[in-house]
């Protein structure tokens, strides 16, 4: 982390330059003049007027990538050419760190540490892996009778429009343009209005770094009107999503009503989190269950907001978080002592809030938090939340907050728990707390879950795929087998 005072971060807010236009075919687009204004959720200010895509900024962004995918160099340059250009990317990225990290944590709310140190190193590993990667691929001949020659290859697959969220905006745009353009394919991208700006300088950096016209373009808006607009638009070849599972089906129909365009989906999770008795530390996985609720303020589709732990052992675990949770730093995003945040906006906290109010009317106990901190700054806070007693078929237990909301369930036995973990829509991702290593298998094999970590929580590099299961969606992020919603196969089958 930068030894950045908070003091000198306030400053550097008050000169950032924060330009809201699109950039599109290599050059900024003011488009047509219709904006929205992006507000800071640590204090409610403006922090500049953004364009608002129409139909009109969406179909030139497109045109540009159509072209530049059509006639354009990229997809037909080597792929040592192309993974040079993506480290050239990395490189900018992590020279302009702090301005980056800076303008996430104004737009949604980060602390400015996690903003930094988290989420730019991810952002700056996608495009450094996925640039050493483009060259390493290959090619497929299967072994065929001697009077036959047969070719498998991997062809890039078009145009793709990329629809991310504001909780990692630009991890997850990273997660998915860097791998679109290692495999020679274009990009639009469209970030959430929530955290637009951000997208913006990642496309001007991008075309800095010497990524030809058209390749990547960046285009703001809000889903209803931009986000349709690129689900429908017939010259996208590749939609890939990460957000809401309600969203989710919006593009899906998008797709049957257009031109059956490839759909990628990442949605959404409840995720469990299992204690067993025999965990190797209660005190390291009662610290872990903490962190990773409250951690990014709790807007993650990952995060553990089921806590299943052992009756045994429940009341001592549920009060170690409870102690974490009071102790926790709440506050400025711009303070580098700040551990957690500001909620990304007003209506996302009067979401979570009515899911508060629902818990306490379904029954459950709140034990800590629940309740809005932090007012007079006008910014949209909200104190680390925890509730134990809470029933399967509570609105806690079934329905994914997004918000540093933890629901407490008991289990007595280890079926009792893999059935409850499973007793979701979701199957995102799951944890599991286990000193036998058989248990440790036969349980992970059991969970419907597209990742599970055991013995820790929310670990991994790029080179393990990210998805999920059931209702969380479709495909991977991350890893070569993103890579695998980019291309096409292409068998050419050779008479000799």
């Amino acid at each position: 982390m930068l030894d950045v005072t908070h003091e000198e971060w306030l400053r550097r807010a008050k000169e950032l330059d924060l330009s809201g236009v699109h950039h599109i075919d290599g050059a900024d687009e003011p488009g047509g003049g219709t904006s929205f204004a992006a507000v800071a959720p640590r204090n409610g200010e403006v922090l500049t007027d953004v364009a608002d895509a129409q139909q009109a900024e969406v179909d030139l962004a497109v045109a540009a990538a159509r072209r530049a995918f059509d006639s354009g160099p990229w997809p037909r340059l080597a792929p040592a050419d192309r993974g040079r250009v993506l480290l050239r990317i990395a490189d900018l990225l992590e020279e302009r760190r702090d301005r980056l990290a800076l303008t996430v944590s104004l737009e949604m709310g980060k602390p400015i540490t996690d903003a930094y140190d988290i989420e730019l190193r991810a952002a700056i590993n996608s495009f450094r892996w996925y640039g050493q990667l483009a060259d390493k691929l290959t090619d497929e001949s299967p072994h065929t009778a001697p009077d036959a020659l047969a070719l498998v290859t991997r062809e890039p697959a078009g145009v793709v429009g990329a629809v991310v969220p504001w909780n990692f905006p630009l991890t997850l745009a990273s997660w998915k343009v860097a791998p679109a353009l290692a495999a020679g394919c274009t990009v639009v991208l469209k970030p959430s209005e929530n955290s637009p700006l951000s997208a913006l300088l990642l496309g001007r950096l991008a075309t800095e770094a010497g990524l030809p016209p058209g390749v990547l373009n960046v285009v703001t808006g809000d889903g209803p009107v931009a986000g349709r607009a690129i689900g429908l638009h017939p010259d996208v070849d590749v939609l890939a999503f990460t957000g809401s599972t309600a969203v989710g089906r919006h593009f899906l129909r998008y797709a049957a009503d257009s031109n059956l365009k490839r759909v990628w989906l990442e949605l959404g999770g409840k995720s469990p989190n299992i204690i067993l008795p025999d965990a190797p530390d209660l005190e390291k996985a009662a610290a872990t269950a903490a962190w990773g609720i409250f951690f990014n303020q709790g807007e993650m589709c990952t995060a553990p907001s089921r806590l299943l732990v052992h009756s045994s052992i429940a009341e001592r675990v549920t009060e170690a978080i409870v102690v974490r949770a009071r102790d926790l730093r709440v506050g400025d995003p711009l303070d580098p002592a700040t551990e957690m945040g500001a909620l990304v906006g007003e209506s996302h906290l009067e979401r979570v809030l009515d899911h508060i109010g629902t818990g306490l009317d379904e029954g459950a106990r709140l034990l800590v938090g629940g309740a809005r901190t932090l007012a007079e700054s006008g910014g949209s806070f909200l104190g680390p939340t925890v509730f134990d007693r809470v029933e399967p078929g509570m609105r806690l237990a079934r329905e994914e907050i997004f918000g540093p909301v933890l629901s407490v369930l008991t289990f007595d036995d280890v079926d009792e728990a893999v059935a409850l973990a499973n007793a979701t829509e979701y199957g995102l991702a799951a944890g599991l707390w286990t000193s036998d290593l058989s248990t440790a298998h036969r349980v992970s094999r059991a969970l419907k879950a597209g990742t599970v970590w055991v013995n820790c929580y929310e670990e991994g590099d790029l080179t393990v795929p990210f998805g999920g299961m059931k209702q969380s969606g479709n495909g991977r992020d991350k890893s070569a087998h993103a890579l695998e919603k980019y291309t096409e196969l292409k068998t050419t089958w050779i008479q000799l």
